[in-house]
């Protein structure tokens, strides 16, 4: 056995076991160590396919900055009291509903891929996830796009800003 195969099942362990303590655990602080976990073994999965643009973003942006504000959150909201309830019959059934139709939507999709054609592809170029290989591809095949994400951003942080101020701050004074 290979030292990626060993790495590959010694992260998805890792990922498994973590993803479901962060479900089953009761206190949220401990939920969300557990996601933090969760989150670093999923980059390592990304360095295993060699995509190290993806690891470095899915440490920085998700286990750094969010996760951190799920903290401050749960912190903040005093959370770590124990609430038995867990809402009204209706919305648990709406919750079970909604999860089987994703677990048939999920299983139906990985029934009709083709893994065999995929993989081919991605063990032919080898340097599929590599910062160089994204970044031509943005500023070539999909500059558009690109550009017109960055506008959509930037109009939602105006938007941000404009609605965190008061009301007082936008009315013009006589």
């Amino acid at each position: 056995m290979a030292l990626a195969e060993i790495l590959f099942f010694v992260l998805a362990g890792l990922t498994i076991l973590s993803g479901l303590l962060t479900v089953l655990s009761k206190n949220p602080i401990h939920s969300i160590l557990y996601l933090i976990i969760t989150f670093f073994s999923i980059s390592g999965h990304y360095v295993l396919l060699n995509a190290q643009f993806l690891a470095v973003v899915n440490i920085i942006v998700y286990a750094g900055a969010i996760m951190v504000l799920f903290l401050f959150v749960v912190m903040l909201m005093n959370l770590n009291k124990e609430d038995k309830s867990f809402g009204k019959p209706f919305v648990m059934l709406a919750g079970v509903i909604i999860s089987a139709l994703f677990f048939a939507l999920t299983a139906g999709i990985l029934l009709q891929s083709d893994v065999s054609a995929n993989n081919s592809t991605l063990v032919s170029e080898g340097n599929i996830g590599l910062t160089e290989k994204i970044g031509v591809a943005l500023y070539s095949d999909y500059v558009i796009p690109f550009e017109l994400a960055s506008i959509l951003f930037m109009g939602a942080m105006i938007g941000a800003v404009l609605l965190s101020k008061k009301t007082d701050d936008l009315k013009t004074k006589d």
